[in-house]
């Protein structure tokens, strides 16, 4: 267990504890973000097709989901860091391997294994916050890390785009390299001591898939879980398509489509930033439910709007802009709330939610690859599908919920 003088250490210096923790949970998104304008130059070196580019990011969330799941209880079993260091070590040799890639299936396998290492991020940081604080802080503090996550493709699409077109796409997965390497110097000197090594936590199989089955029957956490990562889908879908919407259907430049997936990303900051404000007077559990009603009412507008033709570039610009100013009030609130009930194995309950928002963003990612883009109507209409299933999701689970188990507070509320 983390001691209480490293606990004392981590609240004496919240901010930069929080900065790091929201850094390694940035490593993920920032690997997606800073290579996308970059798919022109790859396909074209690789003889290849954008569409066939994309399909390296469904690689991504694959590896990702795998990886969370296979380091959860590595870092239950022997802490924190030691499995971060392991992770990132390989996660530098998948970067080199990208940079030699030959064709674009190796790209695509490529990408697979540096998302299949890297996610030990992830995992240790959501678990390093309920090594450091309390279940009452952690719908803000989750709030606070998707913040900094959220900063991440204000400047990594134009930093990625222009280091593409001056240096080589290969520079991109260098630059990451570094990027990673940095990371590692600052949890090595400024990060206090976690969660020691759990050596009641066994890795043979059939134990760890008990505990898994245990986390995943408790109703709140998965009702939390799917409903919060359905909600959540509609980035990946966005982020999917982006390329293909901007640098194919409306034919701008790389860095015409930085520039606005920049501008796009301010919804998703002042989202965060709100919802940090709205926890201050509202629980998360209101907050989440408001946030995904508003969510379902904002795609209903995009489709109909889309379908009538209404919408120009701009006009879908806005759309893309409202829907993901709902997702700063979705991911921390669901998160917390669906890990308030654990006391013990926090890593394994963090790679399960983690390998359960991963896996509905693959297979969402790979839907949006696969479709045809004559116009975007499907756009709309895949996000308009994973906010009804999440509502469903929230409404059938919640009614069979007696006593929820509240990060607000920390107590045990009727429901």
């Amino acid at each position: 267990m983390t001691t209480s003088a490293d606990i004392a250490e981590a609240r004496r210096n919240k901010t930069l504890i929080i900065f790091i923790l929201g850094l390694l949970a940035t490593i993920d998104p920032f690997s997606i973000d800073f290579y996308l304008p970059a798919f022109k130059d790859i396909a074209q070196d690789l003889h290849a097709t954008i569409n066939q580019v994309s399909l390296s990011i469904s690689s991504y969330f694959a590896g990702m989901a795998i990886g969370q799941i296979i380091y959860g209880p590595i870092v239950d079993r022997f802490g924190r860091r030691r499995p971060l260091y392991f992770g990132l070590g390989l996660y530098i040799v998948s970067s080199v391997l990208c940079m030699t890639a030959h064709n674009v299936e190796e790209i695509i396998t490529y990408r697979f294994m540096q998302a299949l290492t890297g996610s030990v991020a992830a995992v240790a940081a959501l678990a390093m916050v309920r090594d450091f604080y309390p279940v009452k802080e952690s719908a803000s503090i989750f709030s606070t890390i998707m913040l900094i996550i959220g900063i991440s493709p204000l400047a990594a699409p134009s930093l990625g785009g222009l280091v593409a077109s001056v240096a080589g796409w290969q520079w991109v997965f260098a630059i990451l390299i570094f990027v990673v390497l940095v990371l590692i110097a600052l949890v090595i000197f400024f990060l206090p001591p976690s969660a020691l090594p759990d050596k009641t936590v066994s890795l043979k199989p059939k134990p760890i898939i008990t505990t898994f089955w245990k986390i995943f029957c408790n109703r709140q956490f998965i009702t939390f879980t799917l409903a919060g990562n359905f909600a959540f889908a509609i980035l990946f879908v966005y982020v999917t398509a982006s390329p293909i919407i901007f640098m194919d259907h409306y034919k701008l430049s790389p860095k015409a489509f930085g520039l606005i997936f920049t501008l796009l990303s301010f919804g998703f900051i002042a989202s965060n930033r709100m919802n940090i404000v709205f926890l201050k007077r509202f629980s998360s559990g209101q907050i989440f439910k408001t946030a995904m009603l508003v969510q379902v009412g904002i795609a209903v507008i995009f489709l109909i709007a889309e379908w009538n033709d209404w919408l120009g570039m701009y006009g879908a610009i806005g759309m893309f802009l409202l829907m993901l100013g709902t997702l700063g009030s979705l991911a921390s609130n669901s998160s917390a709330i669906a890990l308030a009930p654990f006391k013990s194995n926090i890593g394994s309950a963090s790679a399960l939610l983690g390998f359960i928002q991963i896996g509905i963003a693959g297979a969402i990612s790979a839907l949006t690859g696969l479709v045809s883009f004559k116009t975007l109507v499907p756009i709309p209409a895949l996000m308009l599908s994973t906010c009804i299933i999440a509502v469903l999701i929230y409404f059938i689970g919640t009614s069979g919920i007696k006593h929820l188990e509240a990060p607000d507070d920390g107590a045990v509320v009727t429901h």
